[in-house]
């Protein structure tokens, strides 16, 4: 698995809601200026699917990305099973001073890992920018 993480200096609450609201998915679930988040649709239930629309901005290039949440425990972990059946896990865990985000990922094997480190570390600072926006 490759792992990354972030500390977000602000409080669990506000996290949380930003990482599981559409709305808040939408501006800031992707790696660079040239993309966006067109469309994210979520059911946070174990059990339940999610799938975020990815789209270069100048329409040249759009996919989906989406799973199964095969745990939520609300405010602590979510855990992942992409349709490609690779597993993801989230942990949100409340830090001096903020809150820390870790992700764990299992690699596909189409790009080298530190590529899709370095671009799920993109997504993940941008998340963080995002939420320290909101205070």
């Amino acid at each position: 698995m490759i792992q990354i993480e972030t500390t977000i200096h602000t409080n669990l609450e506000l996290v949380w809601k930003c990482w599981t609201t559409p709305e808040h998915i939408c501006n800031w679930n992707f790696a660079g200026d040239d993309w966006h988040c067109p469309a994210a649709e979520l059911d946070l239930v174990e059990g339940g699917k999610f799938t975020f629309t990815m789209a270069a901005r100048d329409a040249s290039f759009q996919f989906d990305f989406g799973g199964t949440y095969t745990l939520v425990s609300n405010h602590e972990r979510i855990e992942v099973l992409l349709e490609d059946g690779r597993k993801w896990n989230t942990i949100f865990e409340e830090v001096e001073g903020g809150v820390k985000v870790t992700e764990a990922f299992d690699p596909e094997n189409e790009n080298p890992e530190d590529m899709q480190r370095m671009g799920w570390q993109m997504i993940l600072d941008r998340f963080k920018n995002y939420v320290e926006s909101k205070n």
